[in-house]
């Protein structure tokens, strides 16, 4: 029992830390706003991607932007479509042909990706590159200089090599823009 409590006020402290190391962070969410509030002033879009546990939090950020602060918000995380377009066009190309097909210039793209080294996640910026995207978002963690986060406009960083902290520090980071934008 006293090796729990260990555990869990070590995870804790660590994750403190990690969520709010970067004292720029504040300054970036803030940017993020306005490039939200930008996005639907011009009834343009925003696209979010993540693989796995960031896919629920691309979810959960969508449901929560759309409901709070009537943006539109798209994840595409039905199966039916992500599975047509994984068997069809390859799983490294599911995000950029989604991009293709629903993307327009003017859109914001945030990718939400642990690691920063998604294929699906470097063709989907690529794509919206091409496309025009007004801005390019990512949330990385593991090596700082992943290939993602050269990617966007804003890179939120996590200095962490622990999925659960990198994945709980992009929801709250994720979750505090709505909660700001709604208090605007």
């Amino acid at each position: 029992m006293k090796k729990d409590y260990i555990f869990l006020n070590s995870y804790f402290d660590e994750l403190k830390k990690v969520i709010n190391q970067d004292k720029k962070t504040n300054e970036k969410i803030i940017l993020l706003k306005k490039y939200c509030l930008e996005i639907k002033k011009n009834d343009k879009k925003i696209f979010i991607f993540g693989n796995g546990g960031s896919s629920s939090i691309a979810s959960h950020f969508t449901t929560d932007m759309i409901v709070n602060n009537n943006i539109k918000v798209f994840n595409f995380s039905d199966a039916n479509l992500l599975t047509c377009f994984a068997n069809d066009f390859g799983y490294e190309n599911i995000f950029s042909k989604i991009i293709e097909y629903y993307g327009a210039k003017g859109d914001l793209l945030i990718l939400v990706s642990s690691s920063g080294q998604s294929k699906n996640h470097l063709k989907a910026a690529a794509k919206a590159k091409l496309k025009n995207f007004f801005k390019i978002v990512t949330l990385t963690g593991f090596k700082k200089n992943n290939p993602l986060s050269k990617r966007g406009q804003i890179n939120f960083w996590i200095d962490s090599k622990k999925y659960n902290h990198v994945e709980n520090s992009h929801q709250v980071i994720l979750l505090s823009l709505i909660d700001l934008i709604k208090n605007k």
